[in-house]
């Protein structure tokens, strides 16, 4: 298939090998954020944060975090361009939920006479997936792949290589980012920059995909 799309994501792998002397532009690095903050997440909950990784002090500190395990992603730590922390709320609360409907007014989305039907419909979902104690974290860190996801279309139609990574130690990136963190989880990363010719054996590689009508039912 020769449609753009496809072809964007034909070239697209888990880069294994990145160039430190590449760096994203100042333009495709303000897309990407725009993208992690336009991405859906169930009722517009987005009960997340992007904490983006870019200086040498910060990255020297996530490479810290691969110290017991997972030390196959640790040279991407202060290798690739960029690294993006996926973080979840694990309990998200009727408070938080607030803000985004207050938005959804501000906006003008919502007409603001639907202010309490959309918070009280809304949150059902989130107190579907909460237990006893408000821990819903099973349903916010699924909307984190849906951000992660978009992230990984929206780099490689930059052209930008990535590796996405739950090969991450969250106990240790939940100490060593403790304030920016705030109480949100990180157990997923996301790689950015520009792989290094020569001596990255994934790229190039042809892609290994299931055959269409062993993926895909239409009725």
């Amino acid at each position: 298939m020769t449609h753009p799309i496809i072809k964007d994501l034909n070239r697209r792998y888990s880069t294994k090998k990145y160039d430190a002397s590449k760096r994203i532009s100042a333009d495709d690095l303000a897309v990407i954020k725009e993208v992690l903050r336009m991405s859906p997440s169930s009722v517009n909950s987005q009960p997340w944060k992007f904490i983006i990784i870019e200086s040498d002090k910060a990255k020297q500190r996530l490479h810290d975090t691969f110290v017991n395990k997972f030390q196959m992603n640790q040279k991407h730590a202060t290798e690739a361009s960029h690294i993006i922390l996926f973080a979840y709320n694990p309990c998200y609360t009727t408070e938080q939920y607030k803000k985004v409907v207050d938005v959804e007014v501000s906006s003008g989305h919502l007409p603001a006479d639907m202010y309490e039907d959309m918070l009280n419909k809304g949150f059902f979902f989130a107190e579907m997936n909460s237990d006893e104690s408000g821990f819903n974290g099973h349903w916010t860190k699924a909307q984190t792949y849906l951000a992660l996801g978009n992230a990984l279309h929206t780099v490689a139609r930059l052209g930008i290589d990535s590796t996405p990574m739950e090969g991450v130690d969250s106990e240790l990136i939940g100490s060593i980012f403790k304030e920016e963190l705030d109480g949100y989880i990180c157990e997923v990363a996301l790689a950015m920059g520009y792989h290094l010719d020569g001596e990255d054996y994934n790229n190039g590689l042809p892609k290994a995909r299931l055959p269409l009508e062993d993926v895909i039912t239409v009725l």
